[in-house]
């Protein structure tokens, strides 16, 4: 079964949130703690990251909500975050308290794959990354290998970034962790796609719009990406 990762920002509602998600059929939940300059996010994730800020999202409060999430939820829970937040509170320190607080893994969207190697974490690369850093980031990621479709920030596009396919086969041919494809993908259509080449998909703004409508909107949407998957084929 093709595997679907949906991504919220921490906020005091999240926790109700990711059990919709859960409920839709997502079977892994990307945590956002915000930061105030993401480079790699585009203007809804950008905008949910300012909204949690004004909220008082702080890293602990983060970690609560991670905890609150981890309550309600059986699947994986894998914060999202950048280097900065960590150099903040402590690397140690806060690998350490996202696990007890629930995290299985942590995406640290900015921190290259050569850099603190004893950090557990699942590795990001994109379409201009070279041979030698997808077998570095396959060898050194933690669980599945993230795959950005498209040079460029996250946000929802109008088709699938023809770049995928190219990296997929590069990634495939340097390792056999399971690949997620992420970024630019927000309509079943668009998943069904990626999902025929990958083993999994991650969706973040296009959850995070739907999530802006409530949890019962939000069910909704990850049921129809989670049907989209499970039919194996493209839909209209």
């Amino acid at each position: 079964m093709k595997q679907l990762a949906v991504y919220l920002m921490c906020g005091r509602g999240t926790p109700e949130l990711a059990e919709a998600a859960v409920d839709g059929g997502a079977d892994l939940v990307e945590l956002g703690f915000p930061f105030s300059d993401p480079l790699a996010d585009g203007p809804v994730v950008r905008a949910a990251a300012e909204r949690a800020l004004a909220e008082g999202m702080r890293t602990e409060a983060c970690l609560e909500c991670l905890a609150s999430t981890r309550e309600r939820v059986a699947v994986p829970l894998v914060p999202m975050t950048y280097a900065a937040l960590f150099e903040a509170y402590g690397w140690e320190r806060l690998a350490r308290d996202a696990r007890t607080a629930g995290a299985d893994s942590l995406i640290v969207a900015d921190l290259p794959a050569d850099e603190r190697p004893e950090l557990e974490r699942v590795q990001l690369v994109a379409p201009t990354s070279t041979d030698e850093r997808i077998r570095l980031a396959a060898e050194r990621t933690d669980g599945w290998l993230y795959l950005v479709t498209l040079t460029g920030t996250t946000g929802a596009r109008d088709a699938l970034s023809p770049a995928l396919p190219g990296l997929v086969s590069r990634a495939r041919a340097a390792t056999s962790v399971p690949l997620y494809a992420g970024f630019g993908i927000s309509t079943p259509d668009q998943a069904a796609a990626a999902a025929e080449l990958c083993d999994g998909v991650v969706v973040g703004s296009a959850a995070l719009l739907a999530a802006e409508e409530g949890a019962t909107a939000l069910r909704r949407y990850v049921a129809s990406l989670r049907s989209a998957l499970d039919a194996g084929v493209t839909v209209g």
